[in-house]
C-alpha cells in the first residue's frame, strides 16, 4: 500500500475538474477540498454573491491555485456555452466532472407544473447536459470520470418532497445506465447518494441544522467531499460504482 496521502491525491493533483453548483454547500466544499490537493478547478453557480464570496474565499486560502468560473446559470443554454468555452479555452478541457447543481422541490399537491419545470431543467438535464459535453470530450483522450451526487431521498421516497424524489430517483436510474455506455470509452461513472446534509436546501435554520449535526442526524458538506475525494482516489482498474451515507441516527 502506498503511503494513504499519496493515495488519496494520486488521481487529483493537475487535474481539470469541473464542479457544477460550486458555489455553496457540498459543492463548495468538495470544490476546497480538491483544491488543496492541487487540483485545477471550475465552479459555477447561479447567484452572482455567492458565486463571488466562494471564489473569493478559495482564494484566499490558496493564493496560488488555479481556479475558474461565472456565475451562470445551468439551464440556460447561452450560459452553458459561455462556461463550456471557459472550460475548453481556460481549464484547458476536463479530466473530471461533478455533477452537483440540484434544487429542493416540494410535493405535486404543494407547487405547480412551471416550478416543476424549472425543477427537473436544473436537477435532471443539468446532469445529462454536463455528461454529455464532458463525455464527448472524454472519449477522445480515453480517460474521466463523472461522479454524481444523488440523494438517499431516491431510497426514502417521503411524501412530502415528491418532485425532488422523482429528479433523484431519475439520477440513480441514469447513473446506472450512463455506467454501462460509457465503461468501455475508459470513462468512470460514480453515484454518492448521502442522506440529510447541512446546505441552504434544508428547511431548518442554521441553527436548528447544526443542533442536527450534534446529534448526528445531520451531516457535514465535508463528509460528501471525503466522500467524492474517495471514489476519486481509485486506480483506474477499480470503480466506485454507488456510495451511499447517512448521518448515524437518521434511521433510513
Amino acid at each position: 500500500m502506498k503511503n494513504l496521502s499519496d493515495y488519496l491525491g494520486q488521481n487529483i493533483k493537475q487535474k481539470r475538474i469541473v464542479i457544477t453548483g460550486g458555489t455553496t454547500g457540498i459543492g463548495k466544499a468538495i470544490a476546497d477540498l480538491l483544491v488543496s490537493l492541487g487540483a485545477r478547478v471550475l465552479i459555477f453557480g447561479r447567484d452572482d454573491r455567492d458565486f463571488k464570496k466562494a471564489f473569493d474565499d478559495i482564494k484566499k486560502k490558496f493564493p496560488k491555485c488555479e481556479l475558474y468560473g461565472a456565475p451562470i446559470d445551468i439551464t440556460n443554454k447561452e450560459d452553458i456555452e459561455t462556461i463550456w468555452g471557459i472550460i475548453d479555452n481556460s481549464l484547458g478541457g476536463i479530466d473530471i466532472l461533478i455533477n452537483n447543481a440540484a434544487l429542493g422541490a416540494d410535493g405535486v399537491t404543494d407547487s405547480d407544473s412551471k416550478e416543476w419545470q424549472y425543477i427537473l431543467d436544473t436537477n435532471v438535464m443539468g446532469y445529462l447536459t454536463f455528461s454529455y459535453e464532458a463525455v464527448s470530450r472524454m472519449k477522445v483522450q480515453k480517460s474521466g470520470h463523472i461522479i454524481n451526487i444523488g440523494s438517499m431521498s431516491a431510497e426514502t421516497r417521503k411524501g412530502t418532497s415528491t418532485i425532488y424524489v422523482a429528479t433523484k430517483a431519475a439520477i440513480r436510474g441514469f447513473s446506472t445506465s450512463l455506467r454501462k455506455e460509457i465503461n468501455p470509452l475508459g470513462i468512470k461513472v460514480s453515484l454518492i447518494e448521502p442522506g440529510a446534509v447541512m446546505s441552504d436546501m434544508q428547511s431548518d435554520t442554521k441553527t436548528q441544522q447544526r443542533q442536527k449535526i450534534k446529534k448526528m442526524e445531520m451531516l457535514e458538506a465535508e463528509d460528501v467531499a471525503m466522500s467524492v475525494l474517495f471514489c476519486l482516489s481509485q486506480p483506474q482498474r477499480c470503480d466506485i460504482v454507488t456510495m451511499q451515507l447517512r448521518p448515524h441516527l437518521q434511521i433510513i
